[in-house]
């Protein structure tokens, strides 16, 4: 039975202070319930050693919202999968429509970037999603569907499986929009039979398929009802414990 999932990215917010803080909150959150779901915060480089020090990591697992396409030497300003891996984390975001979009990524450097983090023992959170004209001229399949293959269809059925897949339309993120829940029921099952035609259904049905893109307390339940939707990588509502509380307790 496939794992359901709420994921918090943090982008670039908070200070170290803050993001010490800010986990400390959710830990505490955490130890007086008992959620229905894993639960990961994805956070950025400065804080992981911090936060991994602080935290239940049977209660919350702590991920890194990238890695370098490589493993060491002369390249200023990266971190590599193995440097993320020794703090602590074992999760990192790879994909990201920001990554894609501002910083150039693309499925090449992230068949790279997934590889590197599978090496690791890495759990990697991998983004898919069509912007907003791919969605409204009717191409959003197929956009997601050459993402998948590009990126992720070299991997082992073994190593495939180590995969959690994170569907955002990019219209949808940071712009208070959401997909309906039927329009991510649709893209997730979509997924699912992509999936199911490369590894078989048994890899499919096992496979978590998060959705992103303005999810909040108030629709998480909706969204989260759908029986291709396996949980959330939530944005700016996983920046206070009690909103991203909020969408665990969705579960």
């Amino acid at each position: 039975m496939r794992k359901k999932i709420v994921a918090g990215n943090w982008k670039m917010n908070t200070t170290l202070a803050e993001g010490v803080g800010l986990a400390k909150d959710v830990n505490e959150a955490l130890k007086h319930v008992t959620p229905k779901c894993d639960v990961v915060i994805a956070v950025p480089f400065t804080h992981l050693a911090s936060i991994a020090a602080v935290i239940d990591s049977s209660k919350l697992g702590l991920g890194a919202e990238n890695c370098a396409d490589h493993v060491k030497g002369a390249y200023t300003g990266e971190v590599s999968a193995p440097m993320v891996a020794s703090t602590g984390a074992t999760y990192v975001i790879l994909g990201h429509s920001e990554r894609r979009q501002y910083y150039g990524e693309t499925s090449e450097t992230l068949k790279v970037k997934v590889g590197l983090a599978l090496e690791n023992a890495l759990t990697p959170i991998f983004c898919i999603g069509e912007v907003l004209e791919e969605r409204e001229n009717g191409t959003y399949l197929d956009v997601v569907k050459k993402q998948i293959e590009e990126a992720l269809f070299d991997l082992s059925a073994e190593d495939f499986g180590k995969i959690i897949l994170a569907y955002e339309p990019v219209w949808a993120i940071g712009t208070g929009k959401t997909a309906t829940d039927d329009q991510a029921e649709e893209m997730h099952a979509f997924i699912r039979s992509v999936i199911a035609k490369k590894y078989g259904d048994q890899v499919a049905d096992d496979c978590s398929i998060l959705y992103g893109g303005s999810c909040k307390p108030s629709n998480a339940a909706q969204l989260f009802a759908k029986p291709n939707v396996d949980g959330g990588l939530i944005g700016g509502a996983s920046l206070e414990a009690e909103s991203f509380m909020g969408i665990v307790n969705a579960f």
